[in-house]
């Protein structure tokens, strides 16, 4: 991502973290990214534009973190259980997040649609945040998906592979339900330990 709208895109975080988003002005923006107001619509395209660029950019950033989770550990429960945790801590950390992983977006909140909108933008990075945003479902999806090929590796096609994929989902719907409510004493590891059967998780 160019350093410009990279910038760009810290400011209007930043900004947003300080005002809600009605209040968080175009001009604002650029200036505090050191560009010009032309070089930010030419970037995003409108208001709208840059509330999608940002909301892509918090969605990917919660998803690269899913992958340094599970890489994290080589114990299959143990990898599952960083990944709920970096899903709670995100969320507790990211009002983003928060909002993109339960739907709930509050007023301070930009809240764009999440189908896709028509794009004429010349910025590759602007046409993809254009595309489709990520629901709370798509996101157990791919959080879920991710799971089972970082455990099963070629084991994730055999009969049992079922399990598998349920274990991983209910790993990370206890995931959300401990964005609203923290877990109590033991943390996380109790959690999802307690929650996945007993056999072995991985069948590689």
């Amino acid at each position: 991502m160019p350093a410009a709208r990279e910038s760009l895109l810290d400011a209007a975080y930043t900004a947003l973290a300080r005002r809600p988003w009605s209040a968080v002005r175009m001009v604002d923006v650029a200036a505090a990214a050191g560009v010009s107001r032309q070089t930010l619509y030419n970037e995003f395209g409108s208001k709208e534009g840059l509330a999608r660029a940002l909301v892509r950019r918090e969605a990917d950033g919660y998803l690269a973190g899913v992958e340094r989770a599970l890489a994290a550990h080589t114990d299959p429960r143990d990898r599952l259980t960083a990944t709920a945790e970096w899903t709670a801590s995100a969320a507790r950390d990211n009002a983003l997040v928060r909002a993109m992983l339960t739907g709930c977006w509050s007023e301070r909140l930009p809240a764009p649609t999440l189908s896709a909108v028509p794009s004429a933008s010349a910025v590759p990075a602007q046409r993809r945040a254009d595309g489709p945003l990520p629901t709370p479902g798509d996101f157990v999806r791919l959080v879920r998906d991710r799971a089972v090929s970082v455990l099963g590796g070629a084991g994730a096609g055999h009969a049992d592979g079922s399990e598998l994929t349920r274990s991983c989902e209910l790993v990370v719907r206890l995931a959300l339900s401990c964005v609203a409510a923290p877990p109590g004493e033991g943390g996380m590891a109790a959690l999802v330990r307690g929650a996945l059967p007993g056999q072995p998780v991985s069948h590689t």
